[in-house]
């Protein structure tokens, strides 16, 4: 409990995590409002639609997570708290547990307010959450945000860099996953194995399908797709603590 409070403290008396959690909230909870503010009489908006912008502030989450490490690294506080707690794998648990926390709380807070705005702006009967895969297309998110920040502090305790670590989590969550699928014949399936097109099938299973996901459907349900995703940021969480204990600091 003292580690826990001891990295709660640290996270928050910067100012980068309170700016984080501010811009993902904004650019989630705006992009429903906007989506449910265009014109037109034929459009009903989903319960799928209002978090259309979920992506947005989970990449700035993985933002914030990233830089709970690093910065450490940067300014070589990670020493103190290693020198402080000689079980390094103690701290970086207990900050892993933190930054996961939080990203879940704001993912939650996230997902609900921009459901909660889609629906006073433009009500209908496909924004009520009454079935099971509309719980979990808006309750779900917070599970996907704390899971892409256990990534985030993986990648951070593996690069140490800032500007590396965003760097790599960016390009391989925005561009990477979907250019795989250019790969001739083997792009698809390669696709639906990636770690967040796997999390982002968790929240809309059962939704139905576009287009492309009707000639290749992905091989996992909902649930089984996010122990999948979970499973991914626990094997790199690992990799990284074996790596930050077998090198200085």
């Amino acid at each position: 409990m003292t580690l826990l409070a001891v990295e709660r403290i640290k996270l928050f008396t910067t100012r980068s995590p309170w700016w984080c959690i501010v811009l993902a909230l904004g650019l989630t909870i705006g992009f429903a409002a906007m989506i449910s503010a265009v014109p037109g009489h034929d459009f009903q908006m989903t319960v799928n639609d209002s978090q259309s912008g979920y992506q947005f502030g989970m990449v700035v989450i993985m933002v914030m997570a990233a830089l709970a490490v690093t910065t450490e690294y940067r300014f070589s506080t990670i020493r103190t708290s290693f020198q402080a707690v000689p079980n390094r794998t103690a701290v970086l648990l207990a900050k892993t547990a933190v930054v996961g926390l939080v990203a879940g709380v704001v993912g939650e807070a996230s997902a609900f307010g921009a459901w909660a705005i889609a629906r006073a702006i433009r009500p209908g009967p496909l924004m009520n959450l009454d079935t099971a895969q509309a719980w979990r297309n808006v309750a779900g998110i917070g599970l996907v945000y704390l899971v892409a920040a256990v990534i985030a502090v993986a990648v951070g305790i593996l690069i140490r860099q800032s500007a590396g670590a965003i760097a790599i989590l960016l390009v391989y969550a925005l561009l990477v996953e979907n250019l795989v699928q250019i790969i001739p014949k083997v792009g698809r399936t390669i696709h639906n194995w990636m770690p967040f097109t796997v999390g982002d099938h968790f929240l809309n299973a059962g939704a139905p399908l576009a287009a492309d996901r009707a000639v290749s459907p992905m091989p996992l349900g909902a649930w089984p797709s996010l122990a999948y995703f979970a499973g991914i940021a626990a094997v790199l969480l690992v990799a990284s603590l074996v790596v930050a204990n077998r090198r200085d600091a």
